[in-house]
Parts: C-alpha cells; structure tokens; sequence
C-alpha cells in the first residue's frame, strides 16, 4: 500500500497555468481508463519530487528532451471539478530510462526528476512541467499517472501521445477500446507563449 504525504513545491506554484475550456458532461463519455502502475512506480519520493520534473535542485543542468507543460482539470463524471486530490506522474527520462532501483539507474539523465506530485486545486485544475515522455523498448512514449481523491477510489492510468508511430504495438494502449483510447491521448502543442520551444498538452481526468 503507497502512502504519501502531498507536496507543492515552490515551483509548482510558479507553474504558468492558461485557463482551460469547460468540459461538459457530455464531451466524458466515460471515466479515465485504468492501466497497470507498470514496474517502475516511484520507490523515493523524499527530496526534490514537486510539479516541475525538469530542474533538480542541486543540479546545474535542466533535464534532457522537449519541455512539456501538461495541464487539464480532474473531474467527475458530471463534470463537477474535484479538490484536494493529490496527483502523482512518473516517466522515464529522454534516454528511456525510470528514476527506479530496478532500471539502469547509474546511466539515468540525472537533471530530469523522473516523478512529480501536486494536489489539485479548488477547481480541479492541476499543471506539471515536464519533458514529452520518450520511448523505451517494449513500450511507446507514455506518462503515468496516478490519482488520489479523497472518498473516492484510487486511479492509475497512462497518458500517450497521439500519432507516435508505437502506438500501433503498443499492447497496454491497444488493449484499450477506441473511445477509452481518446480519453488518455495526448496532443502536444508549440506553447512559446508559456515557455520558449516547449509544448503544451492538455488532458482532463475523469473519475467514475
């Protein structure tokens, strides 16, 4: 059983955050689907483990790939926004590799975080600055994510990235109905607005 104590670092805070457009009832047609925590679920969250993946304290360097801004909203089936959930993301780094005992950890890109946690504001709304997740063997570009909301059970879904070609061999992704599929995709766009070369990728989570 994970037990973990919410932290927003201060960067989080800082996070630009661009208002998102209401999402009606009728855009969910269904909960965010669940899939596996995966094996390489955080073991440390002690230290530098806030809403900004890409900088590390105490490393001089930011980490490598493409900064993306993800942000969306958690939500109820009837579109009502949910407060006070404590949301956690985790991925592997530019070289495909997780910040995980069992994974080749002295080859890791030590300036990427590898795992974030926020709690989700008042009106359900939550960003985190990361990279555009990569690949690794076996498995196409993805972002797990986890979400726990108070009276309600527990959500551990993955987030992938419309059109990556692995997608179509991707087993956990192709598992999916269509219309499950569509609630976990992600479409990154250019965000120079926020941040200079980043991506911006917008995703509401939907609890059943």
């Amino acid at each position: 059983m994970r037990t973990a104590t919410p932290l927003i670092g201060r960067r989080h805070l800082a996070l630009p955050l661009l208002a998102l457009p209401a999402c009606a009832a009728a855009q969910a047609p269904g909960a965010t689907p669940r899939q596996t925590t995966g094996p390489f679920y955080p073991t440390d969250w002690t230290g530098d483990a806030d809403a900004d993946l890409v900088r590390v304290t105490g490393e001089a360097a930011q980490a490598q790939g493409t900064v993306m801004h993800l942000q969306g909203r958690l939500l109820a089936l009837d579109g009502t926004p949910l407060s006070g959930a404590r949301i956690e993301i985790w991925q592997c780094d530019a070289l495909g590799i997780y910040r995980h005992p069992r994974d080749r950890e002295a080859m890791r890109d030590a300036g990427f975080q590898g795992r974030g946690r926020l709690v989700a504001g008042a009106d359900g709304r939550f960003a985190f600055r990361t990279i555009r997740p990569a690949p690794y063997p076996g498995r196409t570009p993805h972002i797990h994510v986890l979400v726990a909301a108070p009276g309600r059970a527990e959500l551990v879904t993955q987030l992938y990235v419309e059109g990556e070609p692995g997608n179509a061999r991707d087993g956990l992704f192709n598992r999916l109905p269509p219309a499950a599929r569509e609630m976990v995709l992600l479409r990154p766009q250019p965000a120079e607005r926020i941040e200079p070369g980043a991506l911006l990728a917008e995703r509401d989570i939907i609890l059943g």
